[in-house]
């Protein structure tokens, strides 16, 4: 088995560290090992500016998420209105 650290990486690798880097999850190897993918692949390269944007957006917006006993109420709601309307 050879020990030689690989340094080029395949595209949906280089993906899944794209997304892991987005959440902080990323090494500071597997950080090395996408910039040097994204030198030399374009694709990736818009994947990752794509993400960024994405990243951006949601960090900026406005939207306030249910809280938990809205969402368990809304639930029992809907589950109450399926079963009247099955009747």
């Amino acid at each position: 088995m050879s020990t030689k650290m690989k340094v080029v990486i395949p595209c949906d690798e280089a993906n899944h560290v794209c997304d892991k880097t987005q959440y902080k999850e990323a090494t500071l190897w597997e950080k090395i090992k996408l910039n040097i993918h994204l030198i030399y692949c374009r694709a990736c390269r818009e994947y990752t500016k794509n993400n960024t944007k994405l990243t951006k957006k949601v960090k900026e917006s406005k939207v306030e998420c249910l809280d938990k006993k809205c969402k368990e109420s809304m639930k029992k709601d809907l589950d109450k209105a399926i079963i009247e309307e099955s009747n």
